[in-house]
C-alpha cells in the first residue's frame, strides 16, 4: 500500500516547517512526504525541505491551481477571501493511497506514520480532543436544531491539523459536490474561531466516511497534545529527553500542536519547539535558526512553559532601570 504524509507550506513558515520535518525525520528516514504548496512564495521551503529531509513537491501543480480555483468558485467570498484557504484538500487527489496530513505548527514524538495501521479499524483517522469543546469552531447549533448529524456523528469532529484517510474515500466529484452542499448552507458553519478549512473539512469526512476512529476516544485514548495545555512535562527518562510525558494519562505524546497559537519566545513549550527547529544545526548553516529570546522567554527548565513575568515583577524592573546610573 502507497503510504506517505503531506504538508502545506510557504516560505513564510519555514522555521515551522523545518521544526516538523526534523522531529519526523528523527525517528522516520524513509516514509515519503509531500509538499502542497499554499501559494506561489514556496521557492525557498521546498528547496531547503528537499535537501534535508527529501521533501517531495506535490506532482500535478496544474491540478493544485484548478482545485483551488474551483473551489473558490463554488464559495465565493461569503466563506473565504483567498482561493487558497482549501488547498489541505489536494490531499485526496495526491500520490498516495492512504495518507497522513500535519500542520507546520506540529511537532511529532514518534513514528507517526504507524498511526495508519489503525486502517485495519477504520477509513479515517484523528487523535484530539476537539469534541470536548461541543461544535464550536466547527458547526453552528443549526446543525443540531435541523438534524443534520446525529448526536453520535457530532462526537467525531475533529482538528484539522492531524488527520488521515483513504484516498479511494473522496473522488475530485465527490470534492465538489460536497462542497457545493457547503456552499448553499453557510448558516451551518462556526468560522467565528477563524479556522479557516476546518468546518468545511469536518462536513466532508462526517457527510462521506462512516467508519471514524479518533485516538483519543478509545478505551485507552492517546494523552493530550495542545500546546495550550499547561501539564505536560519532560521525560525523565534519559534516553527520551526530546519527549513529553502526559501525566493526566500516564502516557507520552505523540505529537504537540500549537493550534491558535503563535510560535514565538514566550510561547507554551517554547523550548521544545526550538529544540527541534535547531536539531543538527551548525552556526554556519545559511537557515540557522534566530533565536530572539530575552532572558523571560525562556524555559528556566527543560522544554517546559516559558515562565510569565508577573506584575509586581514588571513594575521592580521598572524601579530598576530608574535607579540605573
Amino acid at each position: 500500500m502507497n503510504r506517505g504524509i503531506y504538508i502545506v507550506a510557504n516560505d513564510r513558515v519555514l522555521d515551522q516547517s523545518i521544526a516538523l520535518l526534523n522531529s519526523i525525520r528523527l525517528r522516520d528516514p524513509e516514509t515519503p512526504i509531500v509538499l502542497i504548496p499554499y501559494d506561489e512564495q514556496y521557492d525557498r521551503v521546498a528547496s531547503v525541505l528537499a535537501e534535508r529531509h527529501q521533501v517531495q513537491l506535490f506532482p500535478d501543480l496544474d491540478l493544485i491551481e484548478s482545485l483551488s480555483q474551483k473551489l473558490h468558485q463554488i464559495f465565493g467570498d461569503r466563506f473565504f477571501d483567498k482561493p487558497n484557504k482549501l488547498r489541505k484538500q489536494a490531499c485526496w487527489l495526491g500520490p498516495f493511497d492512504e495518507f497522513l496530513y500535519i500542520d507546520t505548527d506540529i511537532i511529532v514524538f514518534e513514528k507517526i506514520i504507524e498511526v495508519l495501521n489503525y486502517f485495519d479499524r477504520c477509513d479515517f483517522l484523528c487523535a484530539d480532543y476537539q469534541h470536548r469543546s461541543g461544535i464550536q469552531n466547527i458547526f453552528s447549533p443549526i446543525v443540531q436544531q435541523q438534524q443534520i448529524f446525529t448526536p453520535a456523528e457530532l462526537q467525531d469532529v475533529f482538528n484539522s491539523g492531524f488527520w488521515a484517510a483513504k484516498k479511494s474515500l473522496l473522488s475530485e466529484s465527490d470534492l465538489y459536490a460536497l462542497c457545493a452542499e457547503c456552499a448553499a448552507h453557510p448558516e451551518y458553519f462556526d468560522f467565528s474561531g477563524k479556522v479557516s478549512d476546518q468546518p468545511i473539512l469536518n462536513y466532508l469526512v462526517l457527510k462521506q466516511i462512516p467508519r471514524r476512529l479518533n485516538l483519543a476516544r478509545q478505551a485507552n485514548p492517546v494523552p493530550g497534545n495542545w500546546a495550550g495545555s499547561p501539564h505536560f512535562v519532560c521525560q525523565e527518562d534519559i534516553n527520551q529527553n526530546d519527549r513529553l510525558f502526559d501525566p493526566q494519562t500516564g502516557r507520552s505524546l505523540q505529537f504537540l500542536h500549537w493550534a491558535g497559537i503563535r510560535i514565538e519566545p514566550g510561547c507554551p513549550y517554547w523550548e521544545i519547539w526550538k529544540h527541534y527547529r535547531c536539531l543538527n544545526e551548525t552556526p554556519a548553516d545559511p537557515f540557522a535558526f534566530q533565536d530572539d529570546s530575552t532572558p523571560f522567554g525562556r524555559s528556566s527548565t527543560p522544554f517546559g512553559r516559558s515562565p510569565q513575568v508577573k506584575p509586581h515583577q514588571q513594575i521592580l524592573q521598572k524601579l530598576l532601570q530608574r535607579l540605573k546610573p
